[in-house]
């Protein structure tokens, strides 16, 4: 990932030598940005979904069933929706860099108040301090993504966006494999400000290597300019295909298992292992995206997305077809890497279909598709799987799929 930041010092140019020392140096200080804001979204995607790790737990504790206890992560993605298209216009107008350190802050505030919640037995308090933690994830979101855009050069920035996007997956994993662990140790509300700390570590990293970046821009949008990028075609095209990509990777990740166990009489243990690997790959999926579209595709974005849904589709059609379990694991595992090219690639393309002055608007408008996608997804799904069963399920996202093809057919390259 080759850096772009502004040249540091008047007068005689350096020696090739120290040319050649400062180039490296800003090189690793790109790099420890990317980690550092990537510590601080896998922190926080941790944070997200360790409840799920330990619901039967929060159910005897607060006395409360499965809905209000599926709530616990569900409402952060519904202030995510809410909140990402009025976090980006800010960002847009403001220093990315302190408004995602105010984030931060407030992200630490909700871990503690929700171990005092939970600690209490207090299920609303508890649902509070996960709404302000939804505002906080969707702000390190956006400005992360809008960061780490501005220090690289266009030609490696789908790679740096794609790095920083398998934070979610990372996190993701982080949150279900550790979250039992912490809480036969410490107490369950100890997953809250636990993972908080993982995000603390990372911002130090970020404050660190972010300097001079993410300053309000001197051309700040108007509200007019802000409107180009909600009447843009070609931003609800994108917005449309991270709709897509989020359903489908909320669809098999919610309703998988549950396949799995009904329809092939695995055990809930057996296909909890096995479903888990649609997920992880996208650690690896998300990242290769950038370097698909950067290196091999020579910066272009369209064949990295028509491949991801024209990949998918046949493989979630057939899926229900399968009844060999090593069929089925390697099945999922290209879906789940074909699915995740695009939720790592289409941020920084929505991005590239605007101006640069609202580019953070346009991040923050794809946020809100994508998580909307993937907070109506598994109730959308559930709904069809209990009134026509998971063949029927699986072959309406299989066609959502083809969906996604088509439009990504039509996508248009970035100017």
């Amino acid at each position: 990932m080759a850096p772009q930041r502004d040249a540091v010092a008047d007068g005689d140019d350096p020696p090739d030598g120290g040319a050649v020392s400062a180039a490296t140096d800003r090189e690793w200080t790109t790099y420890g940005l990317v980690v550092g804001s990537g510590l601080v979204s896998a922190g926080l995607a941790a944070y997200e979904i360790a409840p799920a790790s330990v619901t039967p737990l929060v159910r005897d504790s607060l006395g409360v069933g499965s809905t209000l206890a599926g709530l616990l992560v569900g409402v952060m993605f519904g202030t995510a929706v809410v909140t990402s298209l009025p976090a980006g216009a800010i960002l847009d107008r403001t220093d990315s860099r302190r408004v995602m350190a105010a984030a931060v802050f407030a992200l630490f505030v909700a871990g503690v108040w929700g171990w005092f919640a939970g600690r209490a037995g207090g299920y609303w308090p508890l649902i509070a301090s996960r709404i302000v933690a939804g505002v906080a994830y969707v702000v390190v979101w956006n400005a992360g993504i809008d960061i780490v855009s501005r220090a690289v050069d266009p030609a490696h920035r789908a790679t740096a966006v794609g790095v920083f996007t398998a934070s979610g997956p990372l996190g993701f994993a982080l949150g279900q494999s550790t979250g039992p662990l912490l809480a036969a140790r410490f107490g369950w509300p100890a997953i809250f400000p636990a993972y908080t700390g993982l995000a603390l570590v990372g911002f130090g990293l970020f404050w660190h290597t972010s300097r001079g970046l993410g300053g309000a821009r001197a051309d700040a949008p108007t509200l007019g300019e802000f409107g180009t990028v909600l009447r843009s075609r070609p931003v609800w095209l994108a917005g449309t295909l991270g709709f897509l990509s989020y359903a489908l990777y909320l669809f098999v990740n919610s309703w998988g298992s549950s396949y799995l166990t009904d329809g092939i009489g695995l055990s809930l243990a057996a296909s909890g292992v096995i479903i888990a690997v649609f997920p992880a790959v996208g650690i690896l999926s998300r990242v290769s995206s950038g370097v698909l579209s950067d290196r091999v595709f020579g910066g272009r974005r369209r064949p990295v997305l028509l491949g991801s849904f024209g990949v998918a589709a046949p493989l979630v059609l057939v899926f229900t077809r399968l009844g060999s379990v090593p069929v089925l694991v390697v099945t999922l595992l290209c879906a789940g890497f074909a699915i995740q090219l695009t939720i790592g690639l289409s941020f920084t393309y929505v991005r590239e279909l605007v101006d640069a002055n609202v580019a953070a608007t346009a991040v923050a408008f794809q946020t809100s598709v994508g998580l909307a996608g993937a907070f109506v997804s598994p109730i959308a799904g559930g709904a069809v799987v209990d009134a026509a069963g998971f063949d029927v399920a699986f072959l309406v996202a299989g066609a959502l799929a083809v969906v996604g093809a088509v439009l990504a057919w039509w996508a248009p390259e970035p100017a």
